[in-house]
């Protein structure tokens, strides 16, 4: 779900960007957002990895001038891409997708490697890393830091809502995680006690779960079904205290200037909070409803500290994702002959 989101909001600043541009997406028939995906796909029965005889033919199909392959693919797919003419972008979120894309065979194949992470979560390049960049000076290396959507989309809300005066839950979760759905599950019922303590609490997702656990009816709790990403960073710069997992969500609601606390869903996703932790501009919790109570009301009344988190993100600078994908693309675009769009 995360790789979907970060490329469905670079494909809409593409067609911004380039409105004459043609975007096709490769995804499984599995995920939740397959039938609302706003651009012609193509439906594989499970992830595009798993699947180069169909990815191989449609990009000889399409012949497309730039492939960004996110958090995925095959060798066989990328030197088809290659083959076609057409430039290939790879984006790593995770330390062994970020080890492949520096294996000497993809390093001859990647003329752009977008790290999905800022530097001071995913580590600045490695010896070895500089040392293989010497030899192939041609690929860059960018920090995507933050996918922050575009624009803005008013959000109607109570007046109990109002901005700066609620906290808002932001589960996740959507797939690919074994312990997603008892983690949604947890964050719901946090939401819940929190709300039974006074605080106006915003769930966002989970509606189903939500409903399952659903008890007498509380002002103090709302929820809203997943919401586009305009709709959601709105949110965020609105929220007085933002809980979330350890995926994009923490780090946009950290680029919003948002104070934090970080739930791990995923094993991935410790490290990544431990980071955040480390440099002051989240609140670790664990991942169960009472620890996420008691962490959540704790800051909910520290003033002082939830202004010092807001300061320190406020002071990392995270640059835009989607500028720095779309400064990677004019790149590639200008450098590719007979090229005037992707």
């Amino acid at each position: 779900m995360g790789e979907y989101a970060r490329s469905l909001a670079i494909a809409r600043a593409c067609k911004e960007e380039w409105p004459q541009a043609q975007l096709h997406f490769v995804v499984s028939r599995q995920a939740l957002y397959a039938g609302t995906v706003p651009f012609p796909a193509t439906l594989l029965e499970s992830s595009a990895t798993f699947h180069s005889p169909a990815v191989i033919a449609l990009m000889d199909s399409f012949r497309p001038s730039v492939v960004v392959f996110d958090n995925a693919g095959r060798t066989a797919q990328l030197r088809a891409a290659r083959r076609g003419g057409a430039r290939v972008v790879y984006i790593s979120a995770r330390a062994r997708q970020r080890r492949k894309a520096f294996r000497w065979r993809w390093l001859q194949l990647i003329d752009e490697h977008w790290i999905a992470y800022p530097e001071f979560i995913a580590g600045s390049l490695s010896y070895v890393e500089r040392f293989k960049l010497k030899l192939r000076p041609e690929v860059k290396i960018r920090f995507l830091d933050v996918i922050l959507s575009r624009g803005q989309s008013a959000v109607n809300t109570s007046p109990a809502f109002a901005p700066h005066t609620f906290l808002l839950m932001v589960p996740g979760g959507g797939t690919g995680h074994p312990r997603a759905r008892d983690a949604v599950a947890q964050f719901v019922a946090a939401a819940r006690a929190l709300a039974a303590q006074g605080i106006a609490t915003l769930c966002v997702g989970a509606t189903e779960i939500a409903s399952a656990q659903a008890g007498p009816a509380d002002p103090n709790f709302k929820r809203v079904s997943s919401l586009p990403q305009a709709q959601l960073a709105q949110l965020l710069r609105e929220a007085k205290l933002v809980v979330a997992n350890g995926g994009s969500t923490l780090l946009q609601a950290i680029a919003s200037g948002a104070a934090c606390i970080a739930v791990p869903i995923a094993a991935d996703q410790a490290q990544r909070i431990r980071h955040c932790v480390e440099a002051g501009v989240a609140v670790a919790a664990p991942l169960d409803a009472d620890g996420i109570t008691e962490a959540a009301a704790r800051l909910w009344n520290d003033e002082p500290q939830r202004s010092a988190l807001a300061q320190r993100a406020g002071e990392l600078r995270l640059a835009d994702g989607i500028e720095v994908a779309l400064t990677g693309l004019r790149r590639l675009i200008e450098s590719t002959p007979e090229t005037a769009v992707p």
